[in-house]
Parts: structure tokens; C-alpha cells; sequence
């Protein structure tokens, strides 16, 4: 929420944070010698990241700036995506073995898998990256894929 800019929730999700970390950490410290309780801690804490990992995943808030390259396939994947209703810019480039299509599309973190397997299955020697993007000025923001459209 924080990298987010979702100021609020992560203002609401930091006070239960540390709300539970302070009544759980009173619990402990009075009973040092109660290795139990220090184990049940860390272990509950562990858990608690990781489960913390899997909900973030799920929700996925935010935009992701794929950048893609492709070797021999960039106006195909370009095509492909734009097809889909996506965005993308398409900057011709030199890589080390030569000529590059370097293209740059920013989606809803919700979509990233959906185009990284449109990706593959129209190139799948293409080297993707995904950065997290915080939209600062007015764009073009895919509303609904034109597959779904078709099926309206």
C-alpha cells in the first residue's frame, strides 16, 4: 500500500500492525524464560509475512511497467498486446546479437501474468522485466480485453 501511494490503507494497516506487535511483544517480554511463547512469537511472525506476501499477491494494487525485448518478434508481440487492448510503445533497439524491439507496456499488477503468457506464446525468447509504476499524468489504461468484448 505504501509503494502504492494508498496513503489510508497503509495508515490503517500499519496501526493494526503495530498494535498487534506491541500486545503480542508485552506478552513475551514479561515471561522471558517461557521459550514457548518466543517460539510461538517468531514462528506466528514468520507465518504472518509470509501470509502478508500471499495477500499483496492476490490483491496486487497498482500498475507494472513490462519492458520486453525481442529479438525477431516484436511487431508481433506489439500487435498481439495492442490487439488485447494494451498499450504499448515500440522503440527499435541493438542488443548484443544485433537488432532489438525494446517495448515498453504498463498494465493493472492484476494483468502481468495474463501478458507475460501472451508474451510467451508469441515469442518465448523474449527477456521481459516488470517494474512497479506509480502513474503521475493522464495515459491510456486498458479497460476490458477485446476477447471479453467479443464475448459480450
Amino acid at each position: 500500500m505504501v509503494a502504492s501511494g494508498k496513503k489510508t490503507y497503509a495508515w490503517l494497516l500499519a496501526l493494526f500492525q503495530a498494535s498487534v506487535f506491541i500486545f503480542t511483544f508485552i506478552a513475551i517480554i514479561t515471561e522471558l524464560d517461557n521459550w514457548w511463547k518466543i517460539f510461538s512469537y517468531t514462528t506466528g511472525f514468520a507465518t504472518g509475512n509470509v501470509i502478508g506476501m500471499i495477500i499483496e499477491e492476490k490483491i496486487a494494487v497498482g500498475y507494472t511497467l513490462l519492458r520486453i525485448i525481442s529479438p525477431g518478434r516484436g511487431a508481433e508481440i506489439t500487435e498481439r498486446l495492442r490487439y488485447e487492448g494494451y498499450a504499448v510503445t515500440e522503440v527499435s533497439a541493438y542488443g548484443k546479437d544485433g537488432a532489438v524491439a525494446l517495448l515498453h507496456c504498463n498494465v493493472k499488477r492484476k494483468e502481468t501474468s495474463q501478458l507475460e503468457k501472451i508474451i510467451m506464446n508469441t515469442d518465448n525468447e523474449a527477456f521481459i522485466t516488470a517494474l512497479p509504476v506509480r502513474p503521475l499524468q493522464r495515459g491510456f489504461w486498458r479497460n476490458k480485453p477485446r476477447s471479453l468484448v467479443n464475448q459480450d
